[in-house]
């Protein structure tokens, strides 16, 4: 054990700067993640457009989300194409955070959303791929780590906009009342939450379009455009270190000379995740066996599940504590999403540990099994808003190692040489967008009971395909092993002969 320390330190020691710069890269992802639905009753009001119109911001986010996602395997192909791409894209969300308070029109703010979910995708998938790629086998506990500053930043966010959110109207309509109250305005803002998903009875509120806008918001995004500005001057910093800098000295430092050119070479020969075309390389293709490419399609399905999942419940837990049979206050509701994403900051946290003392399949099964049972007692007990906060909780301490235990599985499965990277974390931001969809228009047609079912539902599929994935990948190693005898056996002869 006190090897296994020494050996994870060590690593860590040698490649300190770059880890630390993938780290604090997912906190400018969480951060620009987690800042919409707490001010998109305020961004309403500077924009002075309906509720339903703004709404389509949220959609241009995580669209554009999920289209950087799949880009972000385009800029793999060397550690110079990898760093410019999130030095672009961390500088793209600063700025995007300091114009929005200019953006007066739905069009130019749905635009500028579209642009820093198109720099978030291509973080998501650039930051796990080189986190991959530098640890390999010991990659789970720092993708935990890795993880765990998106929650880190999705809590930051709503802290800093607080203060500045209008308590009551922020547009005063020449007929403005009191009845405008900041409750209303909370429950508004509580349902919106999750991407907006919620717009159910909203035309009992009076939210005008015309008059004086009096919001303060602005100030928020300037102070999260500064809060985020060191991102980028850490990913220059490490650009420099690792002298890929035209200002810097190009000879390779002494002592990682060897470690350079073997990167390097490697990077030209195309193996690894070192070429961009890797994955589209159909002579390669057809020499895989199809145990591979059903490995890539479960991993993908069983993180379409667990990100829909995890979407889906940030998103509707607050319309279905406040609707019947429940009926909890507004306020209280309000807590359950934050209660929600801090339990999963929390579980990253303890997982980067255990990830050190158990293995990848055992964590799944453990979260997987954890979440399924949560569910169906929340289920059982649908009518205590106590257990409410405690499933909640319970919930996203379960569900939040599945994504970086099974990029780093299957990762370890095909041995590093595959585009599981991109195709899981692509996945991920499909099942996210498009599994929120579904459960917001079940819920519309058969009650807030549903939000419930279809999680549950989705968790015992998941369970299903992580357990067709783990039989899978028997057969993909006991075929790769067959494989490697057959090879040994074919070169012997070739070497006594000659």
């Amino acid at each position: 054990m006190k090897l296994l320390d020494e050996r994870i330190w060590s690593l860590f020691k040698r490649h300190w700067q770059r880890t630390l710069t993938y780290w604090s890269v997912f906190f400018s992802f969480g951060l620009c993640i987690a800042f919409l639905g707490p001010t998109i009753l305020d961004l309403r009001c500077q924009t002075q457009s309906t509720l339903q119109q703004i709404t389509w911001v949220f959609f241009s986010q995580q669209f554009f989300l999920l289209v950087g996602s799949s880009m972000g395997g385009l800029f793999k192909k060397t550690l110079l194409s990898s760093l410019i791409a999130l030095l672009s894209c961390t500088f793209i969300i600063s700025l995007v955070f300091a114009i929005i308070p200019l953006c007066h029109h739905i069009v130019l703010l749905s635009i500028a959303m579209a642009i820093a979910g198109k720099a978030m995708g291509v973080i998501d998938t650039i930051a796990n791929l080189q986190l991959v790629k530098l640890y390999q086998k010991d990659s789970p506990i720092f993708l935990q780590a890795l993880h765990f500053f998106i929650g880190l930043g999705a809590l930051v966010s709503p802290l800093v906009a607080d203060p500045f959110l209008s308590e009551d109207s922020c547009v005063l309509g020449a007929n403005w009342t009191s009845n405008s109250s900041s409750s209303d305005l909370e429950h508004l803002r509580s349902s919106m939450a999750g991407h907006g998903a919620a717009l159910h009875n909203i035309s009992q509120y009076p939210l005008y379009t015309e008059g004086v806008v009096v919001t303060k918001v602005s100030y928020a995004f300037w102070i999260m455009a500064l809060i985020n500005l060191p991102v980028p001057a850490a990913v220059l910093t490490l650009m420099y270190h690792e002298r890929l800098l035209p200002c810097s000295n190009n000879s390779p430092r002494l002592l990682d000379g060897n470690s350079a050119s073997n990167t390097s070479s490697r990077e030209d020969s195309g193996q690894g995740h070192g070429s961009v075309f890797v994955c589209c390389n159909t002579a390669k293709l057809w020499a895989r066996p199809a145990t591979f490419f059903i490995l890539h399609a479960l991993g993908g399905a069983i993180l379409f599940l667990t990100d829909g999942i995890i979407g889906s419940y940030a998103g509707f837990v607050y319309t279905y504590a406040v609707s019947p049979p429940l009926l909890m206050g507004h306020k209280t509701a309000g807590c359950l999403d934050s209660v929600f994403w801090a339990s999963i900051t929390v579980g990253r946290l303890t997982f980067i540990y255990l990830s050190y003392r158990y293995t990848a399949p055992r964590l799944l099964s453990f979260s997987l099994v954890g979440v399924i049972l949560v569910q169906c007692l929340l289920l059982i007990f649908y009518t205590s808003c106590v257990f409410l906060f405690i499933g909640t909780c319970v919930l996203g301490l379960c569900i939040s190692s599945v994504f970086p235990s099974m990029l780093a599985f299957t990762e370890d499965i095909l041995e590093y040489k595959g585009c599981a990277t991109t195709v899981l974390v692509t996945s991920a931001s499909t099942g996210e967008m498009m599994l929120q969809l579904l459960v917001g228009s079940v819920i519309h047609s058969e009650g807030s009971y549903a939000f419930l079912l279809c999680c549950t539902i989705a968790s015992f599929i998941s369970l299903c395909l992580f357990l067709l994935f783990l039989y899978v990948q028997h057969i993909h190693r006991n075929h790769h092993t067959d494989s490697s005898k057959n090879t040994e056996m074919q070169e012997k002869p070739q070497t006594g002969s000659s």
